[in-house]
């Protein structure tokens, strides 16, 4: 129950309640007005007098008051809805703009100005997160890659015995992947503080999808895993193609790591009430219910038991998610353990393709 109700319904208690007051002392007074001669007209003329004090009087007064009183609070409290309105649209992108103050100095005020302090002060801690995560990453690429650089150097010397060969590929393993992580932390980081500009252009889904396909059937090969186009409708979309196609390679990426053997991967896009909508189903494990709500968080593995012999860092489902939002659609994930993972995909479709 909302503040403004609940003080109208206390307002309007203690009317009634002073209209009581009020109606008992009338039928005192009336009483005491009387006649001893008249004393037995007494509870008949008395309750008449009091009626008519009420019925003329108090019912007014009471209906007058609880919408005076309604009104009151409801102005009172006009300023709390506000604020409340602006700060529910407050996100981890939108810190530094400052909430409207009335500037008339009163508690409420008050509270828009802390307000405003302390989102000043989250978006000087973000900004400070990004500015590290962004140098930490451009810091860590030189190295990897002179790491890199001299493992392969390496494994051209003579007289490498296979167990050395063997070591030097998998350290040069271990640094394509740290490398892939610094690259995704990177892109998330000036994503986040919207350094990433995007080519907007018409899109042919259907066509992006059409090669995703042909690529996820090379990538399943080593898996044995069957995968098919259920459906590609021809749907165009505005977008940044580089950036679709990242998150279509994400997505099949994962559907094919996350897969069981001989498993399959289903595709499909639909055109659908104004959206072109993709799903991308595979028979993995899955993941549990109470987990689903935090896959799209960064760095966030669904199945722990897999994560050392499973390549990946987490990293994938976040950036889907941002090209998704970052192009005006949504991004699902829904998964019924041991049996179906669906993910799926919707974007503005645009008019009918030529």
């Amino acid at each position: 129950m909302k503040i403004r109700t609940r003080l109208t319904l206390w307002y309007a208690a203690i009317l009634i309640v002073s209209l009581a007051a009020i109606g008992a002392e009338s039928f005192n007074e009336i009483a005491e007005a009387l006649q001893p001669s008249h004393r037995h007209h007494l509870w008949e003329h008395a309750f008449h007098e009091t009626g008519e004090i009420i019925l003329w009087v108090g019912l007014p007064a009471i209906i007058l008051g609880a919408l005076g009183g309604w009104w009151l609070t409801r102005k009172a409290l006009a300023p709390v809805t506000a604020l409340t309105e602006a700060v529910e649209k407050i996100h981890e992108r939108n810190l530094s703009e400052q909430l409207p103050r009335t500037r008339n100095g009163d508690e409420l005020d008050r509270l828009t100005e802390v307000f405003n302090a302390m989102t000043a002060r989250l978006d000087g801690s973000f900004q400070r997160i990004r500015e590290f995560t962004l140098h930490a990453s451009h810091e860590l690429k030189t190295p990897l890659t002179v790491m890199r650089g001299e493992l392969e150097m390496a494994l051209h010397e003579e007289k490498l015995r296979p167990a050395q060969i063997e070591r030097l590929l998998s350290q040069i393993d271990e640094i394509e992947r740290l490398a892939k992580i610094v690259d995704a932390l990177s892109l998330l980081t000036r994503a986040d503080a919207g350094q990433i500009p995007l080519n907007f252009e018409t899109v042919r889904l259907d066509d992006l999808v059409r090669e995703s396909f042909a690529d996820t059937k090379i990538l399943a090969q080593s898996h044995s895993l069957h995968v098919n186009l259920a459906a590609c409708e021809e749907v165009s979309i505005s977008g940044d193609r580089h950036r679709l196609r990242q998150l279509l390679l994400n997505l099949s990426d994962n559907a094919v790591k996350y897969n069981r053997p001989d498993g399959a991967i289903t595709v499909s896009l639909h055109r659908n009430d104004g959206l072109a909508e993709l799903k991308i189903a595979n028979t993995g494990a899955g993941i549990a219910a109470e987990l689903q709500p935090r896959v799209f968080e960064r760095f966030f593995r669904g199945d722990p038991s897999h994560n050392n012999t499973i390549e990946g860092c987490g990293l994938g489902l976040s950036i889907a998610q941002w090209i998704a939002l970052a192009h005006q659609g949504s991004i699902q994930f829904a998964s019924e353990p041991d049996k179906l993972t669906v993910v799926t995909v919707r974007f503005p479709a645009i008019g009918a393709v030529p």
